[in-house]
């Protein structure tokens, strides 16, 4: 019950930010790839999910970071469905334009790649 409701802060936490900041809209995923595609990455985001919550259910020690990689999806998801792209808003000026929900998804990942390399040492 605690990850979900981390979850759903994090999820909050971002649209917030993205309502309260303003910042550039971005039609693509990651480093500007497949701008326009928004209905490719809605559904592609679908199977993330699905993917994640199937590995929720069978990893627990793995929860955390999926909970991380999930509300980084969601939260971006959310603004491809309703607003048919992502507000992004940390401009770093070394990095492209990200937002929270890209920060969460990138930092669930990095931890899950690490947990898994040095879990089969």
């Amino acid at each position: 019950m605690k990850k979900i409701i981390l979850l759903i802060m994090l999820i909050f936490l971002d649209q917030l930010t993205k309502f309260l900041i303003p910042g550039i809209t971005n039609t693509g995923a990651a480093f500007g790839i497949l701008q326009g595609q928004n209905i490719f990455l809605i559904l592609l985001s679908l199977i993330v999910i699905s993917i994640i919550i199937f590995y929720y259910k069978k990893y627990k020690e793995l929860r955390l970071y999926l909970i991380l990689i999930l509300s980084g999806v969601i939260g971006n998801l959310i603004d491809r469905i309703f607003f048919g792209y992502v507000r992004d808003f940390i401009n770093l000026k070394i990095w492209p334009v990200f937002n929270l929900a890209d920060s969460y998804s990138v930092t669930g990942v990095i931890l899950l790649v690490y947990i898994i390399y040095f879990k089969k040492k």
